[in-house]
Formats: structure tokens, C-alpha cells, sequence
């Protein structure tokens, strides 16, 4: 048995959500591996195919909405309202990327010379490592996981360390889907587990949703071992409130807009007071 770590609810610290896996460097590569060798069957895999799997997947979110939603406002304390917009955003990601696997089309182009045909189709990167953030712990994932899917990619997810349980449960409906073995990897933990999979060389690319820091780093990384890399960090976004405006309806708007989402949002407004 490894090292395991506990999820807690931050309205009240006594509640333990749950305990896992605070998965090392080799339970990382182990992932990484397993990605591999499911990658050339998974591509080699028709993907309207694929799609189904997607698509069963949203009808699995559809019917375990409401319960998913309950454990994600325990975990991180989002209110219940907008941890189903988070559910159901995933819904809606899930079903269009499944219909998108019927449009995945390729380009044929005039060739300069006689007797030539010139063509491109679409082929997946290969092994793409997904790691996000608490805040929207089943919309984000579900932003980077499913297209992913859809194009052929295999997958190896880490959740933030602050949501465990609510990636494991968006996982699960994944893998109740009936995805091949390997397709789809789960890996728990903080940043060792991160680390190694930035850094392991069976990853094409890395999506990483979380601080400006630990972005910077990643980018690096992937820039040094000539992989893809998709970051979403940090930002400010201020809100300019004008002389003609109503001013209950822009506090309203700077109130939701600075603590809406627990305040987390990366489209947030920022506040001074």
C-alpha cells in the first residue's frame, strides 16, 4: 500500500471526503505506459465509434448529475446551483465531441503537378497528460478529455489535489462508458505526480489549467522536449463601471463577478476595496 492523502470538506473540516492515492513517480509512468500501448488501437479506432463511448458517457453524467454535484459541493464548496452548471457543462462537452467524430474531416488540395492528388487527413498527437485545477473540477477536465478522446489521443488525468473525489467520480462515468484499457488514466496526487508526467517521454502533450508559476514550468519543460503544450492561468480582468450606470446592477455584477464560483473563476473580476 503507498502513501494516501485525505480530501476534507472546507465548510467543515471534520467531514473527510475521502482518502487516495497520492500516486509517485512510478504509478505516473505506469500510466504514461499503459496510454501508449492502448494509443495506435484507439486511433486505429473509427471514430464515430469513439463518439459512442463519448456519448455514453453524457447520458452516465445525465443519470449521476445530481450526486456528483452533491460530493463536488462537499469537496470544494462551490454551492450546489453552480455545481451542477459544472456537471452540465460536461454533459454538453460530452455530447457535442461525440457528434464532432462524424466531422473530423480532412482537406484535399489543387496539386501543381500532372497525375497528382494531393490529400491530408487528421491523426491524433499521441499521449496527451491533462492536469487541472479545483475550482471547475468536472467542466475543465471535461474540456481537454473529451476532444481528446474524439481525435484518437489516449489520456492520463490528474486532478487537482484540493478535488480528488470529484475527478475520480468524472472518471468513473468515463470508464462505465466501456473505454478500451488504457484509454483513459487516472493518477492522483500533487505536484510529483505532475512533474512526472510533464516530464515522462511517452507524453506528446500536456493541457495544464492552474497558476501563472506552475504553468511557466510546465511550458518550459514541454518547450525543452519539443512537446505540445496548452496552458490556462492566471488573469485579471478588471471591471470599469461608468458614470451613466446603474449602480445596484453593477454591484451586482462586481459581487457575482468577484465571488461567484468561490472567486476562482480565471475570467473573474478583480476587486479593490
Amino acid at each position: 500500500m503507498g502513501e494516501t492523502f485525505a480530501s476534507t470538506n472546507p465548510a467543515t473540516p471534520g467531514d473527510t471526503v475521502g482518502r487516495f492515492p497520492a500516486s509517485s513517480t512510478d504509478d505516473a509512468a505506469r500510466a504514461c505506459e499503459a496510454a501508449a500501448e492502448a494509443q495506435s488501437d484507439w486511433a486505429a479506432t473509427p471514430a464515430p465509434q469513439r463518439g459512442q463511448h463519448l456519448r455514453r458517457a453524457g447520458d452516465l453524467l445525465t443519470e449521476r448529475k445530481a450526486d456528483i454535484a452533491r460530493e463536488m459541493t462537499r469537496e470544494m464548496g462551490k454551492p450546489f446551483f453552480e455545481t451542477k452548471g459544472d456537471v452540465q457543462e460536461a454533459i454538453d462537452t460530452a455530447y457535442y465531441t461525440a457528434s464532432e467524430t462524424r466531422r473530423l474531416f480532412g482537406k484535399t488540395v489543387p496539386s501543381e503537378l500532372p497525375d497528382k492528388f494531393n490529400m491530408s487527413v487528421r491523426r491524433p498527437v499521441g499521449v496527451c497528460a491533462m492536469i487541472t485545477a479545483w475550482n471547475f473540477p468536472v467542466a475543465v477536465p471535461s474540456w481537454k478529455i473529451f476532444p481528446a478522446l474524439a481525435a484518437g489521443n489516449t489520456v492520463i488525468f490528474k486532478p487537482s489535489e484540493e478535488a480528488p473525489r470529484s475527478g475520480m467520480l468524472f472518471i468513473e462515468c468515463l470508464l462505465d462508458a466501456d473505454l478500451p484499457a488504457g484509454v483513459l488514466n487516472l493518477v492522483q496526487g500533487g505536484g510529483e505526480a505532475g512533474q512526472a508526467l510533464v516530464e515522462h517521454p511517452a507524453v506528446d502533450a500536456v493541457s495544464f489549467t492552474g497558476s501563472t508559476e506552475t504553468g511557466t514550468q510546465i511550458a518550459t519543460s514541454c518547450a525543452q522536449n519539443h512537446k505540445r503544450c496548452a496552458l490556462e492561468m492566471g488573469g485579471k480582468n478588471p471591471m470599469i463601471v461608468m458614470d451613466d450606470a446603474d449602480l445596484g446592477l453593477a454591484l451586482e455584477g462586481v459581487v457575482w463577478g468577484a465571488f461567484g464560483t468561490t472567486g476562482l473563476a480565471r475570467t473573474a473580476c478583480t476587486t479593490s476595496w
